[in-house]
């Protein structure tokens, strides 16, 4: 059965930096595309990065960019979707998802078929 897990979320100051993790259990690397969304309080979810294992690519927000990497781990299956998080600011504060999709990278969340439960984080200034 596909699944998805996030982790890592937590209380962090702002400037300092976090990673979040996403285990893609019995998802294939070679057919799926992962993203990272999140929820801030009272606001939609927006898309924050995509990438696309078998395609070797990867986007990302304006409002991340240069700021968060995201990556993907498939030695020995590990299965693993990435989201190096780095100079936190209070407004990336939000509940993180991790989502996947069949074929190429997308950023609208209609195109994701399985999310995983959130992960939150908190950014104190």
């Amino acid at each position: 059965e596909v699944q998805l897990q996030a982790s890592g979320g937590g209380l962090v100051q702002a400037g300092m930096s976090l990673r979040l993790s996403c285990a893609a259990s019995e998802f294939s690397f070679d057919d799926y595309s992962f993203a990272w969304f999140r929820r801030a309080p009272g606001k939609r979810r927006e898309w924050v990065s995509s990438i696309s294992p078998h395609e070797d690519s990867t986007e990302y927000a304006d409002s991340v960019k240069g700021r968060f990497t995201i990556s993907s781990d498939n030695a020995e299956k590990k299965n693993m979707v990435y989201l190096q998080m780095n100079s936190l600011k209070s407004e990336d504060t939000a509940v993180y998802f991790c989502a996947a999709k069949r074929g190429v990278l997308r950023r609208h969340s209609d195109w994701f078929d399985y999310w995983g439960q959130g992960t939150l984080v908190t950014v104190s200034s």
